[in-house]
């Protein structure tokens, strides 16, 4: 974890000392965030996912001025509490506003701005992963997904994600070879109980799937898998809840603003993300039951196996997920437009009628959202509360 700052000197006649405070500063915060603080040049600055400028005291705002063009954008100003640091920081930022840079003064107590810098740090971390991100697309979005299409070129125009389409036949052609190389998740799976033809052929899905995903050398990939149904009578429930736990992102039918919001959501939490369909809006009690058949294999806490919901065909999983705290979050294909609360999970679910694993949440945003505003049907859930993490990301993208 590495911050690049350009050390912004003062003139006061008492420099020396100055420096040498606001270098143990740099140190303490360094210890305090985990965090490796670099001063460099400013035009090293662009190495760097994250830049600040330290303002080491009053006088500094004509030098600031010589080299503003120069600084990667948003510009963040590290300040001390002492030698007029926090005015001078001020009055620069003030010209900031005026000229539409954006950025903000970071000061407070130690612990404070080692929090400041850890939280910034994962939001343009993720931001500069997500820039150069490699998604595809197994066939096009399932039928019923009308609204859940994303334009290739304005995907990586508008945020740098480059969406690969990849045809149906390819994938087909894969899981004909029927082969697959097991690891931890694939032999933890195998010991579930469940017919043993079903279950290998459905890893034979997942080693397809692998494959495709190593020849385009792709963060993440979405699969109209509804189309498995019929040629090869088996899903790829199984091949999506590995690739998540292995950390390549993976959603189903085609949905691509679910996808992207998966890998979102993973790169700034490190979590493992559960894609699933609100299923039951209660409003009186702000509550929703979401459901889907297929989860990470790392995010369950136990699982049985079962066949597909709507076909009852292939492998899926009933899985248990502790109750505690999640964030429920949707983002659209270019990434614009987001939805994000927080919520409790109070309840797992066996009903005959949803898809397998089925969870209920209490919501802290209203549910209305859901009936009037709602960003396409699938959402995705992660165990934690990151909604202040997120809503940062946001402000920033």
């Amino acid at each position: 974890m590495k911050i690049g700052i350009w050390y912004l000197e003062s003139t006061n006649a008492q420099g020396e000392s100055i420096n040498r405070e606001n270098y143990q500063l740099i140190e303490k915060l360094a210890d305090l965030s985990g965090a490796k603080l670099e001063i460099v040049e400013v035009d090293k600055l662009h190495e760097y996912d994250l830049t600040m400028i330290f303002v080491g005291g009053g006088g500094v705002e004509g030098r600031f001025l010589k080299i503003a063009d120069k600084l990667p954008q948003p510009v963040f100003l590290l300040t001390s509490g002492a030698n007029n640091s926090l005015a001078a920081s001020m009055e620069i930022l003030s010209y900031m506003r005026q000229n539409d840079i954006p950025g903000e003064i970071i000061h407070g107590s130690e612990t404070y701005m080692a929090e400041r810098i850890k939280s910034l740090y994962k939001v343009f971390k993720a931001k500069k992963r997500l820039n150069s991100f490699r998604l595809g697309r197994v066939g096009v979005p399932s039928d019923w997904l009308i609204s859940s299409d994303v334009d290739a070129d304005l995907s990586k125009e508008i945020n740098g994600i480059e969406i690969i389409d990849i045809k149906m036949e390819e994938f087909f052609n894969e899981i004909k070879r029927k082969e697959y190389e097991d690891n931890s998740f694939t032999l933890e799976f195998k010991k579930n109980p469940f017919d043993e033809k079903e279950k290998e052929l459905a890893l034979e899905i997942y080693g397809a799937l692998k494959r495709i995903v190593d020849k385009y050398q792709l963060d993440g990939v979405t699969v109209r898998c509804f189309d498995l149904l019929k040629p090869v009578k088996s899903t790829g429930c199984v091949a999506l809840a590995i690739l998540n736990a292995e950390g390549i992102y993976a959603a189903c039918e085609g949905d691509v603003p679910a996808l992207i919001s998966m890998a979102v959501l993973g790169e700034l939490t490190g979590e493992p993300c559960f894609q699933a369909n609100p299923s039951k809006i209660l409003t009186d009690t702000n509550e929703i039951i979401f459901a889907h058949c297929t989860l990470p294999v790392n995010m369950y806490d136990s699982v049985e196996l079962m066949t597909h919901y709507e076909s009852g065909l292939g492998v899926s999983f009933r899985g248990h997920i502790r109750e505690g705290e999640v964030t429920v979050f949707k983002t659209d294909g270019l990434a614009q437009r987001d939805f994000v609360s927080g919520g409790i999970l109070e309840e797992n679910l066996n009903q005959y009628n949803l898809c397998r694993t089925q969870i209920k949440l209490k919501m802290e945003e209203s549910v209305e959202y859901f009936l009037k505003e709602s960003i396409g049907n699938h959402h995705i859930i992660i165990k934690g509360d990151y909604v202040d993490l997120i809503n940062e990301f946001y402000r920033w993208f």
